[in-house]
């Protein structure tokens, strides 16, 4: 799964002869891959929900037109949206070859973020510390020590987020995070002159060298940047703190290879055909729906601070310049600039601020015994928060129904769309008033009249009109005439309609769900 998760054991009889060593099972790679399984079951024993129908959507855009795809969720071109990396690329070509929907893309790409996100956490907790254990105490920070209020948030990899989220962009950029930050750890830590003068090798986790492994490093954080720029403002400000704490020495050669690193950055990110990311820079489109991450910060992370701070503390006594002491820093200056400025979007940050205590807090764990006293209550404290955090929080997202003895609080079961896709066509325009139809009916291949979330894409004050034009609709004083002026104006073909709102004499009813109560229904030509 990574490097150091293979421990040695020293060659006996004919092995030892031969000059070979024996390998055993690291206990990262044996609870690492209990935890993949136990995850990838679980995520596709729930059924797909939240901004799952917004990535679904995507694949079935490129699916239709890979080099020109439309609006995620509306009749208009795609040009500019951000949702159009590289990697959402890749999987639309995926779906062209094989004809997987973009439901069944999702959920095939669970298991393999899970994947990557695990060999992230073994590879950076490898570069900061050799001990052994340290890994697996580190992963179970991370999922478990955030707080006791439940929060589902796409880029947060808490357990009870990540049940619903493995399939998502953000995921697979985290765990491309965790590597980047890994190899950048070990390029900076290197010395550019041997201890006579003589030049050394660098040589990052990818296996590249030289003057390569700065490139590379520049290519990785670009296509963490193009697949999800919201990870990426995390991303680039650890790689600051940790070329900041490690790199010792700014000769001429030093300062070249990052300034090299910075320009394949550059070079792959800039040209990037589907998006302009510079554009992105300053855009409050997202901003207003993630005030809410500030209003409920403090109860979604007390845990993770609480135990994990003190273990930052006792790094920073031994070393000012810790890595992650310093990451720590720039990653709270980096949410603290969103409350300020009112750009919300960057409380998405808090993940970056958390895992610096909590692989903090993981290495200590991880020391040999005997521990000192203060180790001992750090540990039991770090066993009971986690505790806390498992039974409060994300045990009723792993725990199923059928096992569960106390009665955990499941997460919703969002419905299915297929029986309502099955009679509206591929880029038909729908007008709903149901919350989960709102969300996930685009990825089934139609359109919605009103897009539910900002995309750069649309102009905002279009997308408001659009709003505002679907509510009249639906208001309960709307005359048949003013119904007809918005059909005719977004060439609406459908209605989604929940059970509690009444069909417009001019619809006609094509089917119902047994599940919801949900109606649709035929309007326009």
């Amino acid at each position: 799964m990574s490097a150091g998760l293979l421990v040695r054991r020293a060659a006996r009889g004919a092995t030892a002869l031969r000059g070979r060593r024996a390998r055993r099972a690291g206990p990262y790679l044996v609870l690492g891959s209990l935890f993949w399984l136990v995850l990838t079951l679980t995520y596709w024993r729930r059924p797909l929900c939240c901004d799952a129908g917004q990535h679904a959507a995507v694949v079935e855009r490129l699916k239709d037109d890979l080099l020109h795809p439309a609006h995620t969720m509306a009749d208009l071109p795609g040009t500019g949206s951000p949702y159009y990396g590289p990697y959402a690329v890749l999987q639309g070509a995926l779906a062209r070859l094989t004809g997987l929907s973009g439901w069944e893309v999702l959920t095939l790409a669970g298991p393999v973020h899970l994947l990557l996100l695990l060999i992230g956490v073994g590879r950076f907790v490898r570069v900061l510390t050799p001990r052994p254990w340290a890994p697996v105490p580190a992963l179970f920070s991370m999922t478990l020590l955030w707080g006791t209020a439940r929060i589902i948030w796409s880029g947060y990899p808490g357990l009870l987020s990540l049940t619903t989220s493995l399939g998502y962009p953000s995921t697979l950029a985290i765990g491309l995070t965790l590597l980047a930050w890994a190899w950048t750890l070990a390029l900076a830590g290197a010395s550019p002159q041997g201890a006579a003068g003589a030049p050394v090798r660098f040589v990052g986790p990818s296996g590249l060298s030289g003057w390569w492994g700065y490139a590379g490093l520049g290519v990785l954080y670009a296509l963490i940047l193009l697949t999800h720029p919201v990870t990426a403002a995390s991303a680039l400000t650890g790689a600051v703190a940790l070329v900041a704490a490690r790199q010792r020495s700014w000769c001429g050669p030093v300062a070249a290879r990052w300034a090299l690193t910075g320009a394949c950055a550059a070079a792959v990110a800039l040209p990037w055909p589907y998006y302009d990311v510079l554009t992105l820079v300053g855009d409050s489109g997202m901003d207003a729906m993630h005030r809410r991450l500030y209003e409920g910060m403090g109860e979604n992370s007390w845990l993770g601070l609480l135990l994990g701070v003190p273990a930052l503390v006792i790094r920073a006594r031994r070393s000012a310049r810790d890595p992650l002491v310093l990451m720590f820093v720039l990653e709270c200056l980096v949410v603290a600039y969103g409350w300020i400025s009112g750009h919300y979007t960057y409380g998405r940050a808090l993940w970056a601020v958390l895992v610096p205590a909590q692989f903090a807090l993981a290495v200590e764990l991880a020391a040999p015994r005997p521990w000192r006293r203060a180790r001992r209550v750090l540990g039991g404290a770090a066993a009971a928060g986690a505790c806390a955090g498992f039974l409060t929080v994300h045990a009723g997202a792993v725990v199923p129904p059928s096992v569960d003895p106390v009665g955990f609080r499941q997460p919703t079961r969002w419905p299915a769309y297929d029986w309502a896709a099955r009679y509206i066509g591929r880029g038909e325009v729908v007008i709903t008033d149901g919350y989960f139809a709102g969300h996930a009916l685009a990825g089934y291949g139609p359109n919605l009249a009103a897009p539910i979330w900002p995309d750069p894409a649309l102009d905002e004050r279009r997308r408001a009109r659009r709003v505002a034009d679907v509510r009249a609709y639906l208001a309960p004083g709307s005359t048949r005439a003013e119904r007809a002026a918005v059909v005719r104006r977004y060439d609406v073909r459908w209605l989604l309609l929940t059970r509690w709102h009444p069909v417009p004499e001019e619809a006609v009813v094509v089917a119902w769900s047994r599940e919801t109560g949900e109606v649709l229904a035929r309007v326009g030509r």
